[in-house]
């Protein structure tokens, strides 16, 4: 285990902490994804600043962090459902599995690879249903 792992694994709730009303369960673990820069960023600075865990460096910059400055990188987000057959998801599933990312991520790349002038996929190899209605 990496000692970022394990410091994330190893936190002490803060015993000087004032938590009126609040109950121990705020204290949970807020699990995200980070870029290897970004973990090897909180390592040494948990080193420089002789902190215990990495915990501790990321209440630090969320405190330090003026957020009323942030502005999005990324355009707006939409969430859509969308029906796809089960060899489709299934192959969805393993290459994310195999690629360490998530469906939602593959399903972007893909969109952002498409083109309309591209041939056409079969109706059945694409998962749209092959009873020859029309939706």
């Amino acid at each position: 285990m990496s000692s970022v792992a394990r410091a994330f694994s190893e936190d002490p709730i803060p015993n000087n902490s004032i938590m009126a009303h609040k109950s121990v369960s705020s204290w949970a673990p807020l699990t995200f994804d980070l870029t290897e820069p970004q973990v090897t960023k909180i390592e040494k600075a948990r080193r420089a600043l002789r902190l215990r865990t990495a915990s501790e460096v990321v209440r630090l910059a969320i405190s330090n962090f003026d957020f009323s400055t942030y502005q999005a990188k990324r355009p707006p987000h939409q969430q859509i459902s969308v029906r796809v057959a089960p060899d489709l998801r299934s192959r969805l599933r393993r290459h994310a599995k195999l690629k360490n990312v998530s469906i939602g991520e593959l399903l972007r790349v893909a969109l952002d690879s498409f083109s309309p002038a591209q041939p056409t996929a079969r109706r059945g190899k694409a998962g749209a249903r092959s009873n020859g209605r029309r939706r």
